[in-house]
């Protein structure tokens, strides 16, 4: 019997790494990125590994990174407060069509999704006209956002107003699911689209620009920070609240318009608030651990806090779970966010034919063409045993199997 359910990773010099990673791939090129945060000397007790932990740009998705004095805007990464929300509502399963073609249809309709650009005409996947709806959920974002823009152009000419409510691309999803007692759940992936893309993108260029000029020396250029007590950290650290505000409000915007979009299909009133779940995986957070306070940031992470309730989605074809922290504070209070990648977008599509990709998502009304390949369920490690690796992270409270997917 393990007296520990993580395994700890420590050179000399190094802080060390705990990874609740047994029985699922812990690749090399992780433990090297996760090694290399482990050296910078603002790092507070260790760095904790989750088990869909994997190679990441600049900092390892999958990592939970506790910080005293200095954050490094690479590590939140440019979807800042990217994230997922799932919410239960009072229908059962036998009641859906047994065709669900047209709810899919109607989701994809209701919530802007995907990018398609030509010349003069908008991208498909942002809003042509802003409703009212739109601009009420805006309102409350629209002040910092004009102090943000006064102070960094650069921000002027982004897609803000006109992404919120939109889903973006790549693993950001709209799902209908099933739980195990045959409860229809809505759930939904996306974080702060265009905007936040440009904060991420700017912050960590000005981030790097200020380590060349003190000639300050990192393993990998990726992990330049800020610290704290400077102006840029105070800029920083606002304009990220502001990103993952902007994003928790996309999610409950989308599930607005997913809702009303099951709504017009069933025509049967029912409830859609029986139970919430909104939470962030890729974001900073003050928090106080070891009697410390520190700012931890969550690359691919979910807060599991005592009682506090998060979701771990599986890959398109596999199942999630609604989940509840059980406080661990080895993990910093933490869980994964996902299944966490085995390969990579370009791998999985040299190596995954349509017909594997047909088998494996049979069941789910969603996309069946081989641009999605590189979402297919092989791609990511199986879900039932990262979900083993971490239960002393989490116990799940609800099951869910999806049977319908919108992909961007």
């Amino acid at each position: 019997m393990h007296s520990t359910h993580y395994e700890v990773l420590h050179e000399k010099g190094h802080f060390p790494i705990k990874s609740w990673t047994r029985g699922v791939p812990f690749n090399d090129n992780a433990k090297q990125q996760l090694k290399n945060i482990a050296q910078l000397p603002f790092i507070h007790k260790w760095v904790a590994a989750m088990p869909d932990v994997h190679l990441g740009k600049g900092a390892t998705i999958g990592s939970v990174i506790p910080t005293t004095g200095a954050i490094i805007p690479a590590a939140v990464g440019v979807d800042i407060g990217c994230g997922m929300m799932a919410v239960k509502t009072s229908l059962k399963a036998h009641q859906l069509p047994d065709n669900l073609t047209s709810l899919r249809s109607r989701i994809e309709r209701a919530i802007p999704h995907g990018r398609k650009v030509n010349r003069r005409k908008r991208d498909s996947g942002s809003w042509g006209e802003i409703s009212t709806q739109v601009a009420q959920a805006w309102s409350p974002l629209n002040d910092q956002f004009e102090i943000m823009k006064e102070k960094h152009p650069v921000l002027k000419n982004t897609n803000n107003i006109n992404h919120l409510g939109t889903l973006g691309t790549g693993n950001h999803f709209v799902e209908v699911c099933f739980d195990e007692s045959n409860n229809v759940w809505i759930m939904l992936h996306s974080g702060s689209r265009g905007v936040g893309n440009r904060i991420g993108t700017y912050f960590i260029d000005q981030a790097k620009k200020d380590m060349e000029r003190y000639f300050i020396q990192l393993p990998d250029k990726d992990l330049a920070y800020i610290p704290e007590g400077s102006t840029m950290f105070r800029e920083y650290t606002m304009a990220v609240a502001w990103a993952q505000d902007f994003a928790r409000i996309n999610r409950e915007v989308m599930m607005v318009n997913a809702i009303q979009a099951l709504n017009d299909e069933m025509g049967i009133p029912f409830a859609a608030d029986v139970e919430a779940v909104n939470c962030h995986h890729n974001y900073i957070s003050r928090e106080n651990h070891f009697d410390t306070d520190v700012w931890v940031t969550r690359k691919g992470a979910v807060s599991a806090q005592k009682g506090e309730m998060g979701i771990i989605p599986g890959s398109m074809g596999a199942k999630s779970f609604i989940v509840r922290g059980l406080g661990n504070e080895n993990s910093f209070c933490s869980c994964s966010h996902g299944a966490g990648r085995v390969m990579s977008r370009t791998q999985a599509k040299k190596e995954v034919s349509l017909d594997e990709h047909l088998k494996a998502t049979e069941g789910v009304e969603c996309r069946k063409d081989s641009s999605i390949i590189d979402e297919t369920p092989s791609a990511y490690k199986p879900i039932e045993k990262v979900m083993e690796a971490q239960k002393d992270l989490v116990e799940i409270v609800h099951t869910l199997k999806q049977v319908v997917c919108v992909k961007g």
